[in-house]
């Protein structure tokens, strides 16, 4: 999972050159090629760094994808319509993912078959693309980071955010192997992850109502209080009742898929409108960052001392959460005059990209615009080909005169002869 979220984080800088060179259908078309082609690798070798190298590969590829399809998305959606599109491009990842989950209840044998079905809807979602009469949008590429300005504006939300990074990403990771060692069967591993993340698209809509009415950085702060609170009885206790697992693995990711979308929104709050794309890259990189570490910290923990470890990892980051986050320190100098802006629910699972910025409501698109479209101008010809073509023009236009010229000395020489003989 770190190296699938390390290929995510790359892909955003890959990206956006790949579909600038090549367009966005052969693009597209490429990497889900590729990415097809790596997960049916993972059936043909079962060595570990090869295995790495591949979820690199997958995370690149799907991220280029995500690129492609923001890209279109924008393009399509009227500016009146960019929140409705941008909402129904959140709940298709959520429910994208809580499928993907409960696969598992269909199919619970882990062999090569899911391999397969995941290489086999790779290959069926080039089909709208390749059937498409729509022309290629206008190419967008990511705003430049601007990490110092940030670090220094936004720190909180920074922080809030890496930390989010580590908690997801860990869960994304080590929930599955964690739900194993508690006796779980693959169908009721399935079940499990299915509930905790349909518990983060189902908290998105109260969170919105609470964000707008009452200070974000206090928020941040009581969420991450109550996730400590929450995954206590599944960090003490090695072994729990599967109706406890259930419930408070659900309670838990209530609070943990609060975290980041309550960062990014205090993040808007106190940048002006002008940086928002920018800063939109800066948190997905945050994040990105976080999650690629997550597995790895959690992972090294849960082999030492066993796999509830992994709810004492999450209990570890919430407290050093609450301690980093202190709303009493937060001046709002930098506020900006219509905060608190609008809370938009926010994915927690990297299903985007830096350019889903485009769609989202709080940004202006005229920023979007501006910052984020891609000039194309017509290649000029190199200087030597200019000179060659003139000096071809020149000699093209010389030919007929030198021909003139010979025609005229041959008439004057079979004149001269045919005086000669009648003389």
């Amino acid at each position: 999972m770190a190296a699938n979220y390390f290929g995510l984080v790359l892909g955003g800088k890959i990206g956006h050159r790949l579909i600038g060179r090549v367009g966005h259908i052969r693009a597209y078309a490429t990497c889900a090629g590729i990415v097809g082609a790596a997960v049916l690798g993972h059936g043909l070798i079962s060595w570990l760094p090869a295995w790495l190298v591949l979820r690199v590969i997958v995370g690149l590829g799907m991220m280029c994808q995500y690129m492609v399809i923001e890209s279109w998305l924008n393009e399509q959606a009227a500016a009146k319509q960019r929140g409705m599109v941008f909402s129904g491009y959140m709940i298709a990842s959520y429910l994208g993912l809580v499928l993907g989950q409960l696969v598992l209840v269909v199919h619970p044998q882990l062999g090569p078959e899911l391999l397969m079905l995941v290489a086999l809807c790779f290959a069926l979602c080039l089909v709208p693309v390749a059937m498409t009469r729509a022309i290629h949008p206008a190419p967008l590429h990511p705003a430049p980071l601007e990490p110092l300005f940030f670090m220094k504006r936004v720190p909180q939300s920074l922080t809030a955010v890496l930390g989010a990074g580590l908690i997801i990403g860990s869960f994304y990771g080590l929930a599955p192997v964690y739900a194993a060692e508690q006796g779980l069967s693959t169908e009721q591993v399935g079940l499990f992850m299915g509930c905790c993340i349909l518990a983060g698209f189902l908290v998105q809509w109260p969170l919105g109502l609470l964000s707008d009415r009452y200070d974000r950085s206090v928020l941040m702060r009581i969420f991450a209080a109550a996730l400590v609170l929450a995954s206590l009885p599944l960090a003490v206790f090695p072994s729990v009742p599967v109706e406890v697992l259930f419930g408070v693995g659900f309670l838990a990711s209530l609070m943990q898929f609060c975290l980041y979308p309550l960062a990014v929104a205090f993040a808007n709050d106190h940048v002006e409108a002008e940086r928002r794309v920018s800063l939109t890259a800066m948190l997905l990189m945050t994040y990105g960052i976080g999650a690629s570490i997550g597995p790895l910290a959690a992972g090294v923990v849960m082999k030492l001392f066993g796999g509830h470890m992994l709810y004492a990892f999450v209990c570890g980051a919430g407290v050093i959460l609450v301690m980093l986050i202190r709303p009493k320190a937060v001046t709002h100098l930098h506020q900006v005059e219509n905060a608190p802006l609008h809370h938009v629910a926010m994915p927690d699972s990297m299903s985007s990209s830096p350019l889903v910025v485009a769609l989202d409501p709080r940004v202006d698109e005229q920023v979007v615009q501006e910052q984020m479209q891609t000039t194309v101008e017509p290649e000029s010809e190199p200087e030597s080909e200019v000179v060659a073509d003139a000096d071809a023009e020149t000699e093209a236009q010389a030919e007929p005169v030198a021909g003139t010229e010979t025609a005229e000395a041959e008439e004057h020489e079979r004149e001269r002869e045919s005086e000669t003989w009648k003389a």
